[in-house]
């Protein structure tokens, strides 16, 4: 079911040609993490990996397509509209809340496998984010989390960049007060070691 955020989400989404212009749009299917949550978008992980792409001699347009509070369920529901079409390449960035919910892998694998499919269908490149469950969450529902990223990727043929908070996660001096959401060092972190990632994806 479509909410009011899908559709601020949408809007946020929406091309901007004149900025796009000559250059691949990378758009970041995420949630709070991918909208910058706490931060400035200056300082956010979108603006500091289109920084990092940038030094790597790519040049491309991030657009970010996150929701805050957003479980691969919600970005499902939205991608065909939240993914614009004019863009190159996908970063699906989506199961920390699932995780922080409790809700079954398999729910998460299936939603993530349908998301993959609908962007491939329409000729969009993916790279698939995968996260690590902290061992202390339980280790069976842990190892059975863990194992849906390298699954999806490797059944739909797809880059798995495979833990996207790595060496953030558990860190207090990279994250807000809440122990979830990146800081700007943090922001800055993830961007930096995925940017090698996306423009080896870019081509």
């Amino acid at each position: 079911m479509l909410t009011r955020r899908h559709l601020i989400a949408a809007a946020l989404a929406a091309p901007l040609p004149a900025l796009a212009a000559g250059r691949p749009v990378v758009t970041i299917l995420g949630d709070s993490i991918t909208a910058g949550f706490g931060l400035p978008a200056s300082a956010a992980f979108p603006a500091r990996l289109q920084a990092e792409l940038a030094k790597l001699g790519k040049s491309a347009v991030i657009r970010p397509a996150g929701v805050s509070g957003d479980t691969t369920a919600g970005g499902l529901a939205r991608v065909d509209f939240s993914v614009q079409k004019d863009t190159s390449l996908c970063i699906v960035a989506l199961g920390g809340n699932d995780l922080l919910r409790g809700l079954k892998p398999g729910t998460t694998k299936a939603n993530l496998d349908a998301i993959v499919r609908r962007l491939k269908a329409r000729k969009i490149r993916v790279l698939l984010a995968g996260l690590a469950a902290p061992p202390a969450i339980g280790g069976g529902y842990a190892r059975e989390f863990n194992a849906v990223f390298p699954a999806v990727a490797k059944a739909q043929g797809v880059t798995l960049y495979p833990n996207l908070l790595g060496g953030v996660a558990g860190m207090t001096r990279f994250n807000q007060r809440d122990g979830i959401h990146p800081n700007a060092q943090g922001a800055a972190l993830i961007a930096q070691r995925l940017a090698p990632t996306v423009a080896r994806a870019l081509g």
